[in-house]
């Protein structure tokens, strides 16, 4: 598989974060005229995008467009389906957070995959238990996300294959707190990170906030500063003139 960029985003202290999508002029040029052309539809090109799979677990890269183009090649080409490169798309969807990807993936699956009572199988099984954590992502309930994470073997086995998953989750949650939020309770903060107390003192200075009595202090930013926003409209009395002749109308 040919090399790609790997494109981050700053952490509030300007270091190196979670990883975000490959730009177009960035992907692997094999990869780009396949997605380009008719090639895309094409069942010989599956091998070649899980294997482009396993070089963005590996790498901490992430293509949507080509890792949807593979699922639905899986669609119309069902003998072909490798369930680890689904997981693995999955789990990448993961690393994205907040994103709709999984929710895009999902609906490329088939449609009775998150009902236990008709899809029994292994990769139901692990359909269902990533799902419930996009699930708690989503809904902001970070330490049941680590607790259901730490809960269950299998979701070791299922992020063995994506480096550092479990680094990049505790970084994309740190994005979105430094987003919401001026401080936290150290209790908080080990939750959401899911670190033991001796490991957050360096943590929280990585992300460039402070530890003061229990509380962490995060800098103002754009996103997480308290503003007063006014809302002024200007109407003009003749603009009422025909709702107040109609409603004298309607009287008589």
């Amino acid at each position: 598989v040919h090399p790609t960029h790997r494109t981050t985003i700053p952490t509030p202290h300007n270091e190196t974060m979670t990883t975000v999508p490959i730009p177009a002029d960035s992907r692997p040029a094999h990869i780009d005229a396949i997605l380009g052309g008719l090639d895309r539809y094409n069942p010989e090109t599956v091998s070649t995008f899980q294997d482009y799979v396993q070089h963005q677990c590996e790498n901490r890269t992430y293509d949507c467009l080509a890792n949807l183009a593979l699922l639905k090649l899986y669609q119309f080409n069902p003998h072909l389906t490798k369930e680890e490169t689904i997981t693995n798309i999955l789990v990448k969807c993961l690393t994205m957070f907040p994103s709709p990807d999984f929710a895009l993936s999902l609906h490329l699956l088939p449609p009775n995959i998150l009902d236990p009572k008709i899809a029994s199988d292994p990769l139901a099984d692990a359909v269902r238990k990533l799902t419930t954590l996009n699930e708690l992502l989503e809904s902001g309930a970070y330490r049941e996300f680590w607790a259901t994470f730490d809960s269950d073997d299998l979701f070791a086995d299922l992020v063995a294959d994506c480096s550092g998953f479990e680094e990049i989750m505790r970084d994309a949650i740190a994005v979105q707190t430094n987003m919401i939020a001026r401080e936290v309770s150290r209790e908080v903060a080990q939750g959401w990170l899911n670190v033991p107390a001796q490991e957050l003192g360096s943590l929280v200075q990585r992300f460039g906030w402070t530890l003061e009595n229990d509380v962490v202090k995060i800098p103002t930013n754009k996103e997480n500063e308290a503003k007063t926003t006014v809302f002024r409209e200007n109407v003009a009395f003749n603009q009422f003139q025909g709702v107040i002749k109609r409603a004298y109308e309607q009287v008589a």
